[in-house]
């Protein structure tokens, strides 16, 4: 059973009750930190990407800068990261497009944002929302976990249709602060291998954590 819209409401209040701070962990000073920050986070934990960009980003300011090393240099600098060979390949793509298409700057729309190298729609979303403040929502594994395990989503439904569902669902002005809050509640809360269901404001409307204290009982 999906929740209904009443629900809906009681799940976003109460998630910004419990995180009304949440925010983008990733450390950055500009939109361009960012888009680079975010690029390094597929697949990894923002924790190690700011332990990374900590030296990065005291080294490299620039698109510019990012060029102006080998490949090998660079790739050393981000070796601690998950797929670092791939990754800085993309970087040093993606900062001479934005010197050659964009005076060096990031672009504000998402569908010029999604041109870059190694930024997908999730990416983009980030970027749009953090640091232009364009509503978005960013589906990233905590958003798409905690929206199906609520019941907000269908367990079948894609990352796309999970967006498509969050956005028809909630409220535009409230996107932005909702996808930082899943992520709060999905990276503190509701987790992947351990969801915190006993203690759990939202116990009584979630499906899945029912479920799992039915198991825990038995």
């Amino acid at each position: 059973m999906l929740l209904t819209k009443t629900q809906i409401r009681h799940v976003l209040d109460t998630i910004g009750e419990m995180f009304p701070d949440a925010e983008c962990e990733l450390n950055h000073r500009n939109a361009f930190d960012l888009l680079i920050a975010v690029v390094l986070s597929a697949q990894c934990t923002d924790a190690l990407v700011n332990k990374v960009t900590k030296d990065l980003f005291q080294k490299y300011h620039t698109p510019e800068d990012y060029l102006d090393v080998s490949l090998e240099e660079l790739q050393q600098d981000i070796k601690s990261i998950g797929l670092y060979r791939n990754k800085s390949k993309n970087i040093q793509k993606l900062c001479r497009t934005l010197i050659e298409e964009h005076n060096g700057e990031v672009p504000e729309s998402k569908a010029e944002l999604e041109k870059l190298a190694g930024v997908g729609r999730k990416t983009a979303n980030v970027v749009a929302s953090v640091a232009f403040n364009e509503p978005a929502i960013a589906v990233d594994t905590h958003v798409e976990r905690v929206s199906k395990r609520l019941g907000i989503c269908r367990w079948k439904d894609s990352v796309l249709e999970v967006e498509k569902t969050l956005m028809k669902k909630i409220p535009i002005e409230e996107w932005s602060d909702t996808h930082h809050r899943l992520i709060f509640f999905g990276r503190y809360h509701c987790k992947a291998k351990s969801p915190q269901c006993d203690v759990c404001p939202l116990l009584d409307i979630c499906r899945e954590g029912k479920k799992r204290m039915k198991h825990s009982m038995s």
